[in-house]
Formats: C-alpha cells, structure tokens, sequence
C-alpha cells in the first residue's frame, strides 16, 4: 500500500443495565479507538454510563452519544411507531443526557452514532434520517454524525454540509445492493473472527462493501463497527485490528 489508509475502530459498549451485565466492555476499550455509549433507552443508565465513559478517558478512547428507541425488552432492535417529529426529540434527549455524563466523568461527547432499529432505518428511510439530522443539528450541530455507508443519512448529512464519517460493520453481511443483510435472516450477523478480519482487510483496501457474494460495490470508509453485544466480540475487534495494522493501516480515532 503506498499511501497510508487511516481508519477509526468502533464498538457499541455502555449497554449493560442495573443488574444486567452485556458485553465486555473493558475489553473491548483496550482495542477500539472509539466507543459508542449507550443513553438510557436501549440500554445503558447513568451509573453504567458514568463509568463508560471514565474508562474510555482514561484509555484514550474517544466517545459517541449512542441513542436509539426507548426499548429495553428488545434491546432497541424492533421498530416502533414514533412520528418522525417524535424521533427527532428522543435523540435529542439522548445526547444531552450523553454530554451531561460524558461531562460528569470528564470526557466529552465528539459524535453521535444512531442504535438498532433506529440506525437501520435510516439506511432505507429519507425521512427517518432527516428526522436524525434535525435532531444534531438543533441540538448538537458541533458534533460530526456517524452513518452507515451507502445510507440516506450518509448522502442527506453530506448534502447539508454536515461532516459524516461513513460506518461499515466488521460483523454483518451486505445484500447485493449494499445494504444490512436484515437480522432475521441467517447469516446477517457475522462469527468467524478470521472470516471478519480477512473480509475487513479486502473492503478497506478496495474502498468498497463486500456483499454475500463476494461482489464489491465503492463505499466511503472512515469507520469500522463491532457489535460489543455479540459473544465474538473481543476475538473479532482483535483479529480485525492486528489484520489491518499488518498490511499497515493505521487505526485512530477521527475526532
């Protein structure tokens, strides 16, 4: 590679709950450049954020307000019936909760990353993701917005002039137009760690998503997600990250 490819390395971490421990998030801060912290809603309370984010400072990790529907039952995975005007306001509670401990426990928020549900319907829904950029700008308009590549928010934040940094994921496949393999399909969520981290090093490279079959389709890429949710979780972010630094990328935060 002659010139050298920097990307960031994300996880969605924070969402563990009262007595409800998910993940391995502090695992998974000694890999990733960046942390998406639950706000509340799909997971995550204040003193599980708090704590998030105070470890995230002290390993140099950069962290994202990551709000999505008011839905602990269903881990904010199921679609439910808000109005796009609605939408706008739980977000915008998100990140003020998101900056006020993030504030708290002497970090800050630098971006904003959409949950579940919510973010994959921006990928297919105009009016959802205008719902989502209503929301930064009236409430955080400093903060750069995470989307998935190929989505409407990518194209719609771009066109406002907005800064979005484009998301691939290191653990769900891609249908043949780019999109999200849906997760009630099988084989939406990726497990093999190896699998993962080889298909990783061929999108990065090629500047492109790599679909169920094997076809690549050009894609922005500043951002690669690992669920912090899933049981491979640690092995993927590890094997992803020492896969990419081999053919010399450099993985950083964006912000």
């Amino acid at each position: 590679m002659n010139d050298k490819i920097v990307v960031d390395l994300n996880a969605d971490l924070g969402e563990s709950f009262g007595q409800f421990k998910i993940g391995n998030d502090d695992a998974l801060l000694n890999i990733v450049t960046s942390a998406n912290v639950a706000c509340g809603f799909h997971g995550g309370d204040p003193e599980v954020m708090a704590s998030t984010f105070a470890s995230a400072k002290k390993k140099g990790v950069a962290i994202g307000a990551h709000p999505g529907f008011p839905d602990l039952w269903g881990f904010g995975r199921r679609v439910m019936p808000f109005s796009h005007d609605e939408i706008e306001r739980i977000i915008s509670y998100q990140i003020g909760a998101a900056q006020a401990l993030a504030r708290y426990a002497g970090h800050r928020i630098s971006y904003v990353k959409t949950h579940g549900a919510l973010g994959n319907m921006f990928e297919r829904d105009p009016a959802v993701a205008t719902s989502i950029l209503n929301a930064v700008e009236r409430t955080a308009p400093e903060l750069p917005l995470m989307a998935i590549s190929r989505s409407h928010l990518e194209r719609l934040g771009r066109e406002r002039g907005m800064t979005i940094l484009s998301e691939i994921f290191a653990d769900r496949a891609y249908t043949e137009d780019g999109k999200l393999v849906p997760r009630s399909e099988d084989g939406a969520v990726l497990h093999d760690p190896v699998f993962a981290a080889e298909r990783m090093v061929r999108m990065v490279k090629a500047g492109a998503v790599e679909t169920r079959t094997g076809k690549m389709l050009p894609a922005w890429i500043d951002t690669i997600c690992v669920h912090g949710d899933n049981p491979e979780s640690l092995d993927v972010a590890r094997k992803v990250r020492e896969a990419l630094e081999a053919e010399g990328v450099q993985l950083q935060s964006r912000f």
